[in-house]
């Protein structure tokens, strides 16, 4: 592979992973342009449709990739390397991203970079800020929650990870229960300022046990006890309850993610501890992350909320650590749709 001047290089980035259509320019100096669409379609199907989001993909890519070296003021010619999610995600939406990426890398003769898009979202606190090796990462998104202890750039060890649902699955299937509109999570965070987190107790599974996580036994739980409090009046009870159901659900979730990321950083004696992904922007779930590192003298790292979703600004600066590595791809790289570490 090509060596590059490192001082002078320029990283395109592309996302496709789920249902954001995103491309950013990162280079030594700094963010130059984040392009994010997000799909609106799926809200009218509670969930994302994969075949609705591979053709969404299809049909704009072209133009975010294009906006992104526009408002970068860069042209293909002047980027030194090509980032895209490999995985893991949807496939059709991956190799819609991959597709392109192939493609551009194939017109333009630079090389071409695949990126997990989870070590990008640990890579996310980069971005703004330079996180010390080693250190303790949580990823917290709709699809997963895990702990890992990063020694160093792509040097990882797994912690912990779900056993079933997702952080952000659990708060986007009991906001379903209490009637929210898909995506709940962001929803819910709003509601819950308002409300009384101790106002009921719901389970926070293996709360001191390990660093695994547990969040299947919440969502049972808030069924039951939605359907068995509300009975014939289900609107009039989540009308006067919700602000306090959504405190309530938000605190066991919260407790449970500090609590680990606590623990592993203890067991672990690392100096900085980060969080990432979509649930990371919950209000809740960073103002008790700041007060544990506080107490127990963590430098804490969280993004900011641009790059806390999936958004291509954390493919690329994952992209420009892996080229500052030497560790570029083939184009004969493939997409993968469950995680590898």
């Amino acid at each position: 592979m090509a060596f590059f001047i490192l001082n002078t290089m320029k990283i395109l980035g592309i996302e496709s992973s789920c249902d954001e259509t995103a491309a950013s320019v990162y280079t030594d100096s700094g963010l130059l342009s984040n392009v994010i669409s997000s799909q609106e379609i799926h809200k009218a199907f509670g969930g994302v449709v994969p075949e609705l989001a591979s053709r969404a993909h299809d049909d704009i890519i072209a133009d975010i990739v294009a906006k992104a070296l526009e408002r970068a003021n860069l042209t293909i010619d002047d980027i030194d390397a090509i980032a895209v999610t490999q995985g893991p995600g949807l496939m059709g939406a991956l190799l819609v991203g991959m597709c392109f990426a192939k493609g551009l890398a194939l017109q333009s003769g630079k090389p071409i970079i695949g990126v997990n898009h989870i070590d990008a979202h640990m890579y996310a606190n980069f971005i703004e800020n330079k996180p010390k090796f080693p250190c303790v990462s949580l990823v917290v998104s709709g699809g997963h929650t895990q702990l890992t202890l990063v020694e160093g750039p792509f040097k990882h060890t797994l912690l912990g990870k779900t056993r079933d649902d997702a952080a952000g699955e659990a708060f986007d299937k009991t906001g379903k229960i209490l009637g929210l509109p898909y995506p709940a999570g962001p929803e819910m965070d709003k509601i819950a300022k308002e409300g009384n987190p101790k106002a009921f107790s719901f389970p926070r599974a293996m709360i001191k046990d390990g660093l695994d996580f547990s969040f299947s036994g919440l969502k049972t739980a808030v069924l039951y006890h939605v359907r068995d409090h509300a009975g014939e009046n289900l609107d009039v009870y989540l009308k006067e309850n919700l602000p306090d159901l959504s405190a309530s659900i938000s605190e066991a979730i919260t407790d449970v993610l500090v609590k680990k990321l606590e623990r592993a950083a203890i067991e672990h004696k690392v100096p900085d501890i980060l969080i990432s992904g979509g649930v990371s922007a919950n209000s809740m779930l960073r103002e008790k992350a700041k007060k544990m590192a506080k107490k127990r003298g963590f430098s804490l790292h969280i993004p900011s909320l641009a790059y806390c979703t999936d958004n291509a600004a954390m493919i690329a600066v994952t992209g420009f650590m892996k080229a500052q590595a030497g560790l570029y791809d083939d184009l004969d790289m493939r997409p993968f749709a469950r995680y590898a570490l």
